[in-house]
C-alpha cells in the first residue's frame, strides 16, 4: 500500500518537474520518505539510500530554484544548459560512483540487483544535482536511469514502482525537449 501511495505522489512529482514548478520539491520530499521504507523492505539498498539523498538535495534544489542561494537575491532560477566545463568532471564522478556503489552492493548476499541498483543510483545522484541547478540535460540522465529502475523493480516485484518509472521515462523524453526549448528562449 505504501508503494502505491508513493507511486501516486511520484506521478504528481514528475508532472510538476515537467512543468518546472518549484512545488516538485515538496512532492520529492514526500515520495522520498515513503520510498526509503519501500526499497529497504525489498532489499534494494542503494535506491533506499538515494531516497535519503533526495531529501537533502530537495531542500537544496528548492532554495536554488527560489534564488535564495544566489547572493541573497530571491529571483527564481531559469532553465539553462549545462556548461561544457562540467561534462568531463560529471562523467568521471558518475563512473567513479557507479564502480564504488556496485562494489559495495556486490558484497551484500541478498542483493540480486546490485549492478542495476548501483549504476542507477550513481546516475540518479548526478541527475538530481543537475535538476537542482535547473539544467535541461538532467532529463538525459533520467532517460537512462528510468529503464534501469523499471527492470530492477520488475525483478524485485515492485510493480507499482515499475509503472511509475515507465511514466517517468515517457515524461523524461518529453521534458528534455520542453526544457531544452525553454532554455533557448
Amino acid at each position: 500500500m505504501i508503494e502505491i501511495i508513493a507511486a501516486i505522489i511520484g506521478t504528481i512529482y514528475i508532472l510538476l518537474e515537467y512543468k518546472a514548478s518549484p512545488w516538485l520539491w515538496l512532492f520529492n520530499l514526500l515520495m522520498a520518505l515513503m520510498y526509503v521504507y519501500v526499497f529497504f523492505d525489498n532489499g534494494v539498498y542503494a535506491q533506499m539510500l538515494i531516497q535519503v539523498y533526495y531529501v537533502f538535495i530537495g531542500v537544496y534544489g528548492w532554495l536554488e530554484w527560489k534564488g535564495v542561494l544566489k547572493n541573497g537575491e530571491k529571483k527564481e532560477k531559469a532553465i539553462t544548459s549545462l556548461p561544457k566545463k562540467y561534462y568531463l568532471p560529471l562523467t568521471l564522478i558518475t563512473i567513479a560512483l557507479s564502480i564504488s556503489i556496485c562494489l559495495i552492493l556486490k558484497q551484500i548476499p541478498e542483493n540480486n540487483v546490485w549492478l542495476l541498483d548501483g549504476v542507477s543510483t550513481a546516475l540518479s545522484v548526478v541527475a538530481m544535482w543537475l535538476l537542482a541547478k535547473k539544467y535541461y540535460q538532467q532529463w538525459l540522465f533520467w532517460i537512462i536511469v528510468e529503464p534501469l529502475i523499471i527492470i530492477m523493480s520488475l525483478q524485485t516485484q515492485l510493480y507499482a514502482t515499475a509503472v511509475l518509472y515507465f511514466i517517468y521515462t515517457i515524461i523524461a523524453i518529453m521534458g528534455y525537449f520542453k526544457w531544452k526549448k525553454q532554455s533557448q528562449e
